[in-house]
């Protein structure tokens, strides 16, 4: 894959700068396997899937991981959350945070919060990150669930009066740094009818990093790795999607990081005997043109930007020229790009 590759215009006007309501409106680009393309409405999803189809949400949960403090010198700092490093080996809590200003910080100093609480500043990461300790013997979810605000991606100008609109209905794991807009376009009333067609629904979860939305660049492509995102299935819920597999019944992941967890675990190995009731861990798995797609059957996604790991694995499964083609197309019909836009499912 060349970088050039994952490049095209999109106007930004058509960078959606909230959802829709209600969210299952929106628009949904239909890829049938024939390669015929139909314009539908998301809530038409019933009747687009079978009878015994298995939809895979990501259940993570945003948080709001943007915190605003204050150095001993007046100045403003700004940390975004990443996710947990563990403890000190005291009762400090410690999670790898982007800062800004980084440059200006230094090791040991701390940042004031409007509560009076402060956090330590480390060690520096590298690239504008940080390892923070929090207060003693306090959480830092905690913290940021009373003070923080959600990261919302750049191109999203105006922060939100409904901060939910940034979570999935079905959000339930606390742990990301970004939400996995592709579950933003159901609801509950969709939820029912799709049980009513006979649509099942499974549940993973992977915590979304910045690191997904980050731009690519040629050392990314050529060592073939991304940054690395924790993942957590039920032990069963693996179990039930092997037989729907097996069954011949299909395998629809709902956005990219449900894709990459069960392409993870097709791929990971367990040891011989071993039956965890929680399959837990890592994954930095990068999806391009010519994987192996061993678990996932279709994929519902939304428009994403241009040169992201995000749209190289939408090229991975629908094709190189296909996916160009079909964002071009989207461009023309005026859809809705980025996070709070349309969709697309790829059957």
């Amino acid at each position: 894959m060349r970088l050039e590759e994952l490049d095209f215009d999109i106007p930004e006007e058509l960078i959606a700068q909230e959802p829709l309501e209600p969210r299952d409106s929106c628009r949904l680009l239909h890829l049938t396997a024939t390669g015929q393309s139909h314009h539908r409405r998301f809530s038409s999803l019933p009747d687009i899937l079978r009878p015994g189809d298995t939809l895979v949400f990501n259940d993570s949960r945003v948080l709001p991981a943007r915190i605003e403090g204050r150095r001993a010198t007046g100045g403003r700092v700004e940390l975004l959350f990443l996710r947990p490093t563990g403890q000190n080996g005291g009762t400090r809590e410690r999670w790898e945070a982007l800062a800004r200003p980084s440059q200006r910080l230094r090791a040991g100093e701390e940042v004031s919060l409007p509560n009076g609480q402060t956090l330590r500043l480390d060690s520096r990461v590298g690239h504008g990150r940080w390892i923070v300790e929090g207060p003693p013997s306090q959480s830092l979810v905690t913290l940021m669930e009373e003070h923080g605000r959600l990261p919302l991606p750049p191109y999203i100008k105006t922060y939100p009066a409904e901060p939910g609109s940034y979570q999935t209905v079905y959000a339930a794991t606390p742990g990301s740094a970004a939400a996995p807009t592709a579950g933003l376009h159901f609801t509950s009333a969709l939820d029912a009818a799709l049980a009513d067609a006979g649509v099942t629904v499974e549940t993973v979860t992977l915590h979304v990093g910045l690191g997904t939305f980050r731009p690519l660049d040629e050392e990314t492509l050529a060592a073939e790795q991304l940054h690395s995102e924790a993942y957590a299935v039920d032990a069963a819920v693996w179990a039930r999607l092997r037989v729907a597999r097996a069954q011949g019944r299909r395998v629809v992941a709902v956005g990219t990081t449900s894709l990459r967890t069960l392409e993870h675990l097709a791929r990971a190995t367990t040891p011989s005997g071993a039956s965890p009731a929680l399959l837990r861990g890592d994954t930095s798995l990068f999806v391009t043109p010519g994987f192996e797609f061993r678990v996932v059957d279709a994929l519902i996604t939304n428009f994403h930007l241009p040169r992201t790991s995000l749209l190289a694995l939408v090229m991975a499964f629908c094709g190189v020229a296909e996916t160009r083609l079909l964002y071009r197309h989207a461009v023309t019909q005026r859809y809705r790009f980025y996070s709070f836009g349309d969709a697309m499912l790829a059957l």
